[in-house]
């Protein structure tokens, strides 16, 4: 079930990351998930560091933490496979 969680956060953060990220990403869905996960695991991690992981109630560092990472991941995600499929990255 923790799997299936970490798929759901995923695609929710790299969606939220792509919404926010100015111009069109050439990343596919399944990579934006991915990236999403990835950036959900830096935040946790980040937010464990500066001791904020967990608290009572909701705890909306964490999540903006996770959110930071993802827009960060999704960024520098969309750049290399830009340039690795060959396309020029657009910012508007």
């Amino acid at each position: 079930m923790s799997w299936l969680w970490a798929i759901i956060v995923g695609l929710v953060l790299g969606l939220l990351a792509k919404a926010i990220i100015p111009g069109k990403q050439q990343i596919p869905l399944w990579l934006t998930v991915v990236f999403g996960i990835l950036g959900s695991i830096v935040g946790n991690s980040v937010a464990a560091g500066i001791g904020v992981d967990d608290t009572k109630g909701i705890d909306w560092i964490r999540h903006l933490l996770q959110l930071i990472g993802a827009i960060v991941i999704v960024g520098v995600g969309d750049m290399l496979w830009a340039s690795m499929k060959g396309k020029k990255h657009r910012t508007t």
